[in-house]
């Protein structure tokens, strides 16, 4: 180790990233001491890292921090999050900021204040290419004055600002490639909440925890958009159809339009989501190029509506990964299982299959000796399961009855690598 070059400790130690971690390791030699006051590129705040960070007194854990980072040249990442901690005073952040702010590539900042700090207003015009902000108000955008030439990633988490305020910054940040907001307070400007998002930059857009009356992103550039524990009543995309991965997890959306083709989408993933299946098969029936669908927990809008087997055979000829939970409603079973399993058009790239139950009857087994019999070169098959604790006999009955047939039904399929998965 006295050997290394002293840059080479500096960038070592900036894998720590815990501020606790690096000033113990600082004390081991002048070499590592030197080390860190000129070569650390990486120093992490977090309460969750040390548990003292929350017996400290604010003014305390103020003159720790102000301390360590002042004892450093050259920062270009810092990060901190203080989620169990009373508010900072506004003047030791800006300090912070200010010292760390021509350097820095990186800052993740969850620091509650009093009064508000302005990050804008220190960090725009340096060389910051990723954002976290987390617990903070942002008001009063100016492209002009507040842009960040080099940001791309931008990542909002329970901040309160203005959907005008949203848009603003995007256009403040030319070469952004990343979006994500988390549970973000937008401020209601009339009657309608609402969001319109426009950029020529995104690549990929993730949002979360979000209830708005209309959503309108339009994005020439992206490829992957994931909604996540959203309500929207209308969510309006439009861009150059360069969408490839499109994931939606526990989402209510009453109207969902995608304005431009997306025939380059390669990956569909959806999980307890409410549909009505021929509306979103319209929508991307023309993805040829699809290679990976998901259809987890869906429930169906429509009395009738069902996933028809053979369209997806049909309209996706490069699918390799297929996976879809077993959902029918009981008055409808037979009828909708029987014209749902239809055709007998292969799905001859799918290798890879995931089936499932939330309720399991008698007619599981049948469904997935369908598929089996589509998917001519599967390699592996994951059975996935319910089973509650307390079972009646009538439910015992049923699983031994299944586990039965798909013993049976799985001796013709030996070439395939099975496993089950119950919860």
């Amino acid at each position: 180790m006295d050997r290394l070059p002293v840059e080479v400790i500096g960038n070592i130690l900036s894998h720590l990233r815990a501020a606790r971690d690096v000033v113990i390791a600082s004390t081991t030699c002048k070499k590592w001491r030197e080390a860190c006051d000129k070569h650390l590129h990486m120093l992490s705040f977090n309460s969750d890292d040390w548990p003292v960070f929350r017996d400290l007194t604010t003014s305390r854990l103020e003159i720790l921090i102000t301390q360590t980072i002042f004892q450093t040249k050259g920062l270009q990442g810092l990060s901190i999050l203080m989620d169990d901690v009373d508010e900072f005073s506004a003047s030791a952040v800006i300090a912070w900021l200010m010292y760390t702010r021509e350097t820095l590539r990186c800052l993740f900042y969850n620091v509650r204040t009093a009064p508000n700090v302005n990050i804008l207003d220190i960090c725009a015009r340096q060389k910051l290419e990723l954002l976290v902000l987390a617990h903070n108000s942002i008001t009063g955008v100016d492209p002009n004055y507040q842009r960040f030439v080099f940001l791309k990633s931008l990542s909002l988490s329970y901040v309160n600002i203005s959907s005008l305020d949203l848009n603003l910054l995007l256009t403040a940040c030319p070469k952004i490639e990343f979006l994500g907001l988390i549970s973000p307070e937008i401020a209601i400007n009339d009657a309608q909440v609402t969001v319109e998002l426009t950029s020529q930059t995104l690549k990929k857009v993730y949002i979360e925890a979000i209830s708005l009356d209309k959503f309108t992103l339009e994005a020439d550039n992206l490829e992957k958009l994931h909604l996540k524990d959203c309500a929207l009543e209308l969510f309006e995309l439009s861009g150059n159809g360069s969408l490839k991965h499109f994931k939606m997890d526990d989402v209510s959306i009453l109207h969902l339009d995608i304005i431009d083709p997306i025939d380059d989408l390669e990956i569909i993933d959806v999980s307890n989501f409410t549909i009505i299946w021929s509306k979103f098969y319209q929508i991307i029936s023309k993805s040829s190029k699809l290679r990976r669908l998901r259809l987890w927990n869906v429930v169906f809008d429509d009395e009738v509506d069902f996933v028809d087997l053979e369209s997806i055979a049909l309209c996706f000829p490069e699918l390799n990964y297929l996976a879809l939970s077993y959902e029918l409603r009981d008055e409808l079973k037979e009828g909708v299982l029987s014209y749902s399993l239809q055709g007998s058009s292969p799905m001859v790239n799918v290798t890879a299959l995931d089936v499932g139950w939330t309720v399991l009857d008698e007619h599981f087994a049948d469904w997935v000796a369908c598929l089996l019999e589509r998917c001519l070169n599967l390699k592996k098959l994951v059975i996935h399961g319910v089973v509650s604790e307390s079972k009646t006999h009538v439910e015992c009955h049923m699983l031994a009855s299944f586990t039965s047939s798909i013993v049976q039904l799985l001796r013709k399929y030996i070439h395939v690598d099975v496993q089950f998965v119950y919860e």
